[in-house]
C-alpha cells in the first residue's frame, strides 16, 4: 500500500537526499504496517520521535507500536522543539 511519509526539522536528514528539500516522500509499505515498523528502516532515534500524526491526528507514544496505517495515510513526525 502507498502512504506519504513526512519528517520535519532535524529529522528531515533521515530522508533520502532526493526527498529532503520537500521533507516528504511517497512510501510503499506492507498492508497493516505499524508506525514503528514504517520508521524502523530510517533509523530515527526514538528520543527524537516526539510528535507523531496520522492524517493530522495525534498518535500517543503508547499506540505507536500497534497503530497500523491504511492506504493513502499521511504519517508526519516532528522532533522535540525547544522554544522560549
Amino acid at each position: 500500500m502507498h502512504i506519504t511519509f513526512k519528517l520535519y526539522a532535524s529529522l528531515t536528514d533521515y530522508l533520502p537526499l532526493a526527498h529532503r528539500n520537500g521533507n516528504q516522500m511517497p512510501l510503499e509499505v506492507a498492508e497493516g504496517a505499524t508506525i514503528e515498523q514504517i520508521i524502523a528502516p530510517f533509523q530515527l532515534p526514538m528520543k527524537m520521535v516526539h510528535l507523531v500524526l496520522i492524517n493530522g491526528h495525534y498518535i500517543a507514544p503508547a499506540d505507536r507500536a500497534t497503530r497500523a496505517l491504511v492506504e493513502a495515510d499521511v504519517l508526519a513526525i516532528w522532533p522535540p522543539i525547544a522554544g522560549g
